[in-house]
């Protein structure tokens, strides 16, 4: 394993668009992806090559990388064009490239880092192991991967882990879901996903009894590992994921900071530990990350099984908790609780059907909460807040800056001759020789000086913020305010090419070798659909495979899905300390359209999900 001092911590927010990736760097994001014009797991999140140039001129003002997804599966047809998309994203800067498509390995790429998508299926030792051996520079793991088990694959690898903290959850191993290309074609690898998981199911047993009833039976709630950053760096993570690439800025900016935030704590604790990227973020929000988007908060696999992963009755937000109905008027209602409510607040609770409903705020009285009906609304109901417009407001116009602090020195060299140059935390130092300066004698020193020191911390709305200001001087001397200003300006845009020249992508050149794939034959779940994929696995020693999910019009008997929420847990008829409830097997998962027979493997404590027979 690494020594912790040679491990930086990287905060990785995602983008779905230029803005969304200031607002990331703005508020502490170490590294940002964001997809490209084409092959990029979420489909309708695509930037053009401009856009992510101008995001990767400004992120590596700060040090801030910039990941770009290529992370479909693709046809053969397809191969050339993200090679070639590869290609421009290198030349633009890019820092790494995330790919799924083991196919692009066989071509001719540039020398860019890649990282291997979550899409990879990155679960086991020995798969983390291969693809640090055939070159990958870092891997994103599993969801489902406890602390225990990141750090024994930390031990037996020095690839830097990368693993998801906040955002929606699929209930499948990623890249192993076949459900939505089975329904209407459209595929979860190829950024199409319909999210059929999200929809509503009955479950019934062997017998035809109906265990659920139009339940969101495969839905789950959102993960928040906010209370387990400390373990999770002690286990060997390195890089802390958020999920949003379909999430909006106000979203991007109020999750990161209050990641920044816990990261922040954790890593001045450990001196051996450094954070990612440059400077510090001056917020002007408090971030609470109940109060984005989320169906509910779990840590999921983090501790191992737990309870209450699922969100069954809605897949929709909840938000945050406000509390239980103490009184009904009228018009309107009071809580059991202090939360301070605010015009134009949306609030949801379910129904005696267990639907989730919605109503806005059309205002406050003191005790008093008036909303647009009353309807529905029963004393006793637990309430959510799912929209609240004051923290909405305080979030999207906010004024929060990334600053660099800087030590600014103003020196005369000789006659007429003055330098000014600016050193950053990072140790970078900029300097400038000014010969054009026309300084008088001060008649008032004192006054003078201050004058020369209050022109020079000027950094207003640039990326730097002056820490120090030093003025050497033989003479006391006088300067016009907008010679100086002019001086200064000019050393801000020196200092600004220096840093991007520090911060600018570290070249890879990726070399084909012939590491051993841990196994020797492959089925559909490999996810091969193009020749290349097909000669990348021969290349390392796989001698029987088989075309993938999206290639074959129908495969017989295909798990559709394996996954570790398992229903019977949920129904607390978990095999290992029910046996018996074997009896009731096979389970049939069905809504009005589909119908899928469940299998269990207790072994491994997975779930299985197959067509059912007709």
């Amino acid at each position: 394993m690494d020594s912790d001092k040679n491990r930086t911590i990287e905060l990785l927010s995602p983008a779905k668009n230029i803005e969304c990736g200031l607002a990331a760097i703005n508020h502490g994001a170490d590294a940002v992806y964001i997809g490209g014009p084409g092959f990029g797991a979420r489909k309708s999140a695509g930037n053009s090559i401009e856009d992510i140039k101008a995001l990767i001129s400004y992120a590596h003002l700060y040090g801030v990388k910039i990941y770009v997804t290529i992370n479909t599966l693709l046809f053969d047809q397809e191969i050339n064009a993200a090679n070639e998309l590869i290609h421009q994203l290198h030349k633009i800067g890019a820092d790494a490239v995330i790919i799924q498509d083991m196919g692009l390995l066989e071509t001719e790429l540039p020398p860019i880092p890649i990282h291997a998508s979550t899409q990879t299926d990155n679960r086991s030792i020995e798969k983390v192991q291969f693809l640090e051996d055939v070159g990958f520079d870092q891997v994103v793991l599993a969801r489902e991967l406890s602390t225990s088990e990141i750090k024994s694959i930390k031990q037996a690898t020095s690839v830097p882990l990368e693993y998801f903290i906040h955002g929606a959850l699929c209930v499948c191993y990623s890249g192993q879901c076949y459900m939505s290309a089975s329904i209407n074609k459209r595929s979860a690898n190829r950024g199409e996903c319909a999210q059929p998981c999200r929809l509503k199911y009955s479950l019934k047993n062997k017998k035809g009894q109906v265990l659920y009833k139009d339940k969101h039976l495969l839905s789950l709630h959102d993960l928040n590992l906010s209370e387990h950053i400390e373990q999770l760096i002690d286990a060997g993570v390195s890089s802390f994921k958020i999920e949003g690439r379909l999430k909006d800025k106000d979203y991007v900016a109020n999750i990161t900071a209050h990641y920044r935030q816990l990261l922040d704590t954790y890593i001045q604790k450990k001196s051996k530990l450094k954070k990612a990227s440059s400077g510090f973020v001056a917020s002007s929000f408090e971030p609470q990350a109940d109060k984005s988007f989320n169906r509910g908060f779990t840590n999921y696999f983090v501790n191992g099984r737990e309870k209450g992963i699922w969100s069954i009755d809605t897949p929709k937000a909840l938000g945050e908790k406000i509390g239980k109905i103490k009184q009904i008027g009228k018009n309107s209602f009071t809580l059991d609780s202090a939360i301070s409510m605010n015009n134009g607040d949306g609030i949801c609770f379910f129904t005696k059907k267990k639907e989730l409903t919605g109503l806005k705020i059309n205002q406050v009285e003191g005790n008093n909460i008036f909303p647009n009906q009353i309807t529905g609304l029963k004393e006793g109901m637990t309430l959510y807040r799912n929209f609240n417009r004051i923290f909405n407001q305080q979030v999207n116009n906010n004024t929060s800056k990334r600053k660099i602090n800087v030590d600014i020195v103003f020196e005369e060299l000789n006659d007429n001759t003055f330098s000014l140059s600016m050193l950053d935390d990072d140790q970078i130092k900029s300097t400038i020789e000014a010969q054009t300066l026309t300084p008088d004698i001060a008649n008032n020193p004192e006054r003078a000086l201050s004058q020369i020191q209050t022109q020079l911390a000027k950094l207003g709305n640039t990326a730097f913020a002056p820490a120090n200001v030093h003025i050497n001087l033989k003479q006391n001397w006088f300067f016009q305010a907008k010679e100086l200003n002019a001086l200064r300006r000019q050393l801000i845009d020196k200092h600004e090419v220096a840093r991007r020249e520090y911060f600018k992508a570290k070249e890879r050149a990726f070399s084909k070798s012939e590491v051993p794939f841990p196994q020797e034959e492959l089925n559909y779940t490999a996810n091969i659909i193009n020749s290349k994929a097909q000669a990348f696995y021969k290349r390392h020693g796989v001698n029987n495979s088989t075309w993938g999910f999206e290639k074959i019009e129908h495969i017989k008997g295909a798990e559709l899905m394996r996954t570790k929420h398992c229903l019977l847990y949920m129904n607390d008829q978990c095999l290992k300390e029910h046996p018996e409830a074997r009896q009731q097997l096979p389970l049939t998962l069905y809504n009005n359209k589909d119908s899928y027979e469940l299998s269990f493997d207790c072994k491994n404590c997975e779930m299985i999900v197959k067509k059912a027979p007709k």
